[in-house]
């Protein structure tokens, strides 16, 4: 728990809690994967309207909003994780789930991304995120901001693996 003299006002303290959902004491990590939900949801959308005229310049788009949102996420972390008090991944830190959610869903085709597939894709990402199999550990070792935005980089990229197995096998709708 952070230390009383924490400033819950400081701007990366409430971007890095995404606007203070990581204050919520149970589950905070879960909570920030469903605002990445909401965040996927909306760079989609942003994607689908600037490659209305082309499928390739819509995965531009949506892989550029997402790289932009995931290196901002880096020194925001970092300063909130100071203004916490210091600790390596605060428990209240929950943009790096948020952030990472919407690259999990990059290997399916925008169309493929309905909410039944959202939600088996947040499901997946938290059993991954909590589990933290190779090399999602290792990389929380990674120094301040990398450290807590990696880990969770990891079990985006083993979300993503699973995803595109069941998309190639024909299990998910779309």
């Amino acid at each position: 728990m952070p230390p009383p003299s924490v400033r819950w006002s400081h701007p990366a303290v409430v971007a890095a809690t995404c606007l203070w959902l990581g204050r919520i004491p149970w589950a905070p990590g879960t909570w920030g994967a469903a605002a990445g939900i909401g965040l996927a949801f909306v760079i989609e959308q942003i994607a689908l309207a600037a490659g209305e005229a082309s499928s390739a310049t819509a995965l531009a788009v949506e892989l550029g909003l997402i790289v932009l949102v995931n290196a901002a996420s880096i020194p925001i972390c970092t300063r909130a994780a100071a203004a916490l008090g210091g600790g390596k991944d605060p428990g209240a830190v929950n943009l790096d789930e948020a952030a990472s959610m919407p690259l999990a869903l990059l290997v399916l085709p925008l169309e493929a991304r309905g909410w039944t597939v959202m939600l088996l894709a947040f499901l997946i990402f938290r059993f991954f995120d909590i589990l933290k199999p190779f090399p999602c550990r290792q990389l929380e070792r990674l120094p301040a901001g990398c450290g807590i935005m990696a880990d969770d980089w990891g079990a985006a990229a083993w979300t993503g693996c699973c995803l595109a197995v069941a998309w190639l096998a024909g299990w998910l709708p779309g």
